[in-house]
Parts: structure tokens; sequence; C-alpha cells
């Protein structure tokens, strides 16, 4: 095509039409990958010699990965909705994928775990390179850890790992996944993550994840992480730690240093034959005696706050260098993490997983993480280009503006006209800015009433909702 001596005008749209064609051959969920395929690695989803993947389908490593990134960006779509949809991109190549979902769900079983956790691990980088001049401490990177929960499908393998919370009857409630994570507040991705069971503790999930701390690391808190061995091994990892002081803590201050107005210097001594149970013995031998730490006092007279003073605890010593009005800011910088979980729970739907078994829970649950961070580099990109605060671009709008701007993305002619559009979504991010409501007071009440329907208090085979004519409301009869 490139060599033709006729209508030379129209070879630059030709040969960009061919390339447009070839790129996109043999590929389901065009628009996600095309988007987000700038933020992963290619070699990722390559096809392999040996093991999974290696073998020719319809479903390949790569189909699969962007049908279920196109599925967890769509709530609530079954895996019939993707089948339909790969049916509908290869019929144009006169080729025929079969009606029914055993393929794709066994192409789903398939997906290497590790390639899911390269691919969050590669997200949350992207993201992170595009937030470079996002809100830091000092000029050192700041991480916010907090502990999240999901209700899983009420299935028998999916009880024998995560059981029901107590209180709830066999065959009348959910299982529970629980996760712990850690969240970049420069570029809010999420960078990595523990799960245990209901029960499990918030800081054993953490100790998981101890190694992952970085020289110049900081982390933030609540009063769940506020304890001795979280302290002194950020201390030996040469990191720092601000927490809120654990509520059954004696605090005694008659022999502590004053460094000023609520502010003290203590010692805290490490608990004697009271070892954490997640904390090995090696590991707890190797922690020192008793460390230094500064204890910050603040009150709250802010209305609508259900905490009205804070009892702090940090391994940031110097009072001169920083000054308690920076720490108290910066601990309000814990709450991104809350608004973080409302978006992927709430907005991306995150709050119900639909898979059966637990390998495909975390799958799953790895690929809500991943397209999270992917959006997150989106809005970072947008704040980038655009000069304006990252975390004042509306996640919610982001969602929106992207699922309408991908299909014009995809079936663009031209180069130049990809990087138009590219241009104008990130234009419309960046105009699409979060109101700054300081102080702001958002009691967790619902006004819309839920249907008069009775609860399931027995398992559902063994339960029948009648209605009764003339009654305003439904009885149960119980099937025996």
């Amino acid at each position: 095509m490139n060599n033709t001596p006729y209508f030379p005008a129209f070879r630059p749209k030709l040969a960009a039409l061919g390339r447009r064609a070839a790129s996109t051959r043999n590929r389901s969920a065009q628009e996600i990958e095309a988007e987000f395929g700038r933020y992963l690695p290619k070699t990722l989803l390559e096809p392999t010699a040996h093991g999974a993947g290696s073998r020719q389908r319809v479903f390949t490593v790569a189909r699969t990965f962007w049908c279920f990134l196109w599925q967890v960006l769509q709530p609530r779509t079954p895996c019939r909705a993707v089948v339909r949809k790969v049916q509908a991109e290869v019929e144009s190549q006169r080729f025929q994928v079969d009606e029914n979902t055993s393929a794709y769900c066994q192409a789903r079983k398939r997906l290497p775990l590790n390639v899911l956790r390269t691919a969050l691990h590669q997200s949350a980088g992207a993201a992170q390179e595009r937030s470079k001049h996002g809100p830091r401490f000092h000029d050192r990177p700041v991480k916010i850890v907090d502990a999240s929960s999901c209700q899983l499908p009420d299935t028998p393998p999916n009880r024998k790992d995560w059981p029901y919370p107590a209180g709830q009857k066999r065959g009348c409630g959910f299982p529970v996944l629980k996760a712990l994570v850690l969240f970049c507040l420069a570029s809010g991705a999420f960078l990595q993550f523990a799960t245990g069971t209901w029960c499990t503790s918030d800081a054993s999930l953490l100790w998981q994840l101890m190694p992952t701390m970085l020289p110049g690391d900081i982390l933030l808190g609540d009063r769940a992480f506020g304890a001795f061995v979280f302290l002194a091994s950020l201390l030996q990892r040469h990191a720092d730690g601000l927490f809120r002081l654990h509520q059954a803590r004696k605090l005694d201050l008659r022999n502590a240093i004053k460094l000023g107005k609520n502010d003290w210097l203590i010692s805290l001594h490490k608990p004697m034959n009271q070892r954490a149970p997640y904390v090995s013995i090696k590991e707890w031998n190797g922690l020192p005696d008793s460390i230094q730490v500064r204890v910050i006092h603040a009150h709250i007279p802010i209305k609508g706050f259900r905490t009205q003073e804070l009892w702090l605890v940090t391994t940031f010593l110097d009072p001169v260098a920083y000054p308690i009005e920076d720490l108290i800011a910066l601990y309000f910088r814990r709450w991104d993490i809350e608004l973080s979980f409302r978006h992927i729970k709430t907005t991306m739907g995150m709050e119900t997983l639909r898979c059966h078994t637990p390998p495909m829970v975390l799958k799953e649950f790895l690929l809500f993480l991943i397209a999270h961070n992917c959006l997150r580099a989106l809005i970072a990109e947008a704040a980038q280009t655009h000069d304006v605060p990252r975390e004042r671009i509306s996640f919610k709008g982001t969602v929106d503006a992207l699922r309408s701007f991908l299909p014009e993305l995809l079936h663009a002619r031209s180069l130049r006209a990809i990087h138009r559009l590219r241009r104008r979504l990130l234009e419309i991010l960046a105009l699409d800015l979060v109101p700054l409501r300081p102080d702001r007071s958002e009691p967790r009440a619902v006004k819309r009433r839920p249907k008069p329907y009775p609860l399931l208090t027995k398992p559902r085979h063994r339960f029948q909702a009648t209605i009764h004519k003339g009654a305003g409301r439904s009885h149960q009869r119980v099937l025996s």
C-alpha cells in the first residue's frame, strides 16, 4: 500500500488505517487494552513456550486478562456478556466463538496468579511515575495502611476459607474476605495487600507486609498499628511511622521529656513474655529492648467530627524539623485511603465479589486493584498535564468519561485522531474537579427505604416467602 504511486494524498490516511486494523486484530475488550495497555509492560501477557498460555486457544492469556479487566469495570457484568462481546468483535473476521461460557471461565482459572501480581505492581508503578509531584512529607513517600472487607458468594469452598462472621446462621449469610492494603498517598494507587478471615487481626496482616517497607518510607495508620513491634520494626528498616495511640495503652507521662505544649518524648519497652503470635521468636529477639517515640495530644474543635481529641505516637523525634502542626495535618491525610475504599467498593462495585472458589476470588480481587490503579494513573496523567491537584479530580467522573471515550478511541482512523481524543479526555478530567468543602460532615444515613421483605432466617431451600392477599407485608413459611 505504501509503495503504490497512485493517489499519494491518501497514502498517510490509508497507511494509518492499515496499522490500526493490524494492531486490533485477534484482540478482545479492545478499548480497555488500547488505553490501559500503556500502563503495563508488553511482555507481561505474551504467550509462553511451556505451561499456562502456551497452547493456541480462543481465550489466550492476553485476551482473558483484558476481558476480565473489562468485566470488573462494568459492575455486575456476567461471564455471558463477556462471551457475547468476544463474539461480536470476531464476527467481522468470519470467526465464530462458542456461545457457552465454559471456555472463558476455564481460561480465567488458568490465568496465572503471578501475572496478576506483577500487573498490580506495574500499574502501581505507572501511577507513581505520573505522580512525582504528588503530596509527600519532607520529600519522602507516604504509605497508608488500612483494612476493609468484601462479601463473597455463599458457596462451600468460600465458606471453608472465609467463614461467616459471628452471629450468622449457616445458609443465611455470606462469607467475608478481609483485606489489608498499602496505599500510596502521592498517586492514590494500591501497592500491596494481604488477606485473611473476618476475625484475622489487622496487626497480623500488616506484619506480613512489613518486608515491603523501604528505607525512607513513612507509614500512616490508625490505632490498630501503634504497637511496639511496628514502631521498632520501622526504625530497623530506616523508615518512620505515625499512628494513633492504642486505647488500651496506659500512658504515664510523669517521667516523659516535655518537648512543648501537648508534646512529649517517652520510652517504649518491649513487652516481656507477651510476644505477638504473628511474630516469630527470631523476629521477636531481633527487636530492641526499648525505643524512643514521640507522643502528641491534639484537640479537634471541628463541628461534625466524631473524634474530638487525638493521641498520636510517632518515630519523628525532632520537634523543630517536624512541628506538631505538620504531623497532625499529615495524620489527617490518612482519610484518603477511606475515600479510595469507597471508590473501589461503591463506584466500581467491589463490595460484593462474584467468584465461587477461593483462587478465583483472589484473582477477581486483584483485577479490581489493577483496574483501580490504571484509573489512578490516568487521573495522575490528567493532573500532571493540566497542573491541577490529583486528589481533586473526580474518580466517578473519570470512570464515566473513560467509558464514553473508549469506543471513540478504538475506532479512531489515525494516530493523530487518537492523540487528539486522548488530549481532550485529559482536559475533561482536569475540568471535572471535586469542590473544596472543608470540614464537611456527611452522616452515614440511608434515605431510601428498603423493600418490606422478610429476613432470610433459614437456608433458602427451607425458606419460602408468601404474600397473603390483603396483608400489607410478607410472611414466611418454613418448609420442613
